[in-house]
C-alpha cells in the first residue's frame, strides 16, 4: 500500500487542498484571484471527494515546483505534460491524454510533493474514475 511520509492525504481529507495553478489556455484560466477551466474543475471535484476545500495559489511552474518542495502546496496543475522537466523535483502522476481540454499528443500530468505516493495514487484513481485512464 502506498504511503505518504508527510501525511498529505490524511491532512487534506476534511481540510484544505492547497493547489498551485499555472495558466494554460484551454486547460487553466486565471483571472485575478479566480482559477477556472477543465483542470481546476477536476481538482475541485477531487477535493470534494475528500471533503476538502481548495485553496488556490497562482504562479509559474518553477515557483509552484519550489512550493511543492517546501511543503507549501499539495498539488500543481497547469500545462505540465508527460515531458515535464520537473520529474526530479516533484512526484508526477501518470499522463492523462483524455482529460477535458487536452490534445492527445500532449497528455497532462499533475505534480505533487516527492514521496507522497498515497496522495498521488488517490488522485490517479479519482481521475481514472472520472475520465478513464
Amino acid at each position: 500500500m502506498p504511503s505518504d511520509p508527510e501525511g498529505t492525504i490524511d491532512r487534506v481529507t476534511g481540510g484544505d487542498l492547497r493547489v498551485g495553478a499555472s495558466a494554460d489556455p484551454g486547460r487553466v484560466t486565471v483571472t485575478g484571484d479566480e482559477v477556472s477551466g477543465p483542470l481546476p474543475e477536476l481538482v475541485e471535484d477531487f477535493a470534494a471527494s475528500l471533503d476538502a476545500e481548495v485553496v488556490w495559489t497562482v504562479a509559474g511552474e518553477e515557483t509552484l515546483v519550489t512550493a511543492l518542495e517546501q511543503g507549501e502546496i499539495d498539488l500543481a496543475v497547469g500545462g505540465m505534460t508527460d515531458q515535464t522537466p520537473w520529474s526530479d523535483r516533484a512526484a508526477v502522476t501518470r499522463s492523462f491524454p483524455d482529460l477535458p481540454g487536452v490534445e492527445g499528443d500532449h497528455p497532462v500530468v499533475f505534480l505533487a510533493p516527492l514521496g507522497e505516493n498515497r496522495f498521488v495514487s488517490a488522485l490517479e484513481t479519482f481521475l481514472d474514475e472520472q475520465v478513464g485512464g
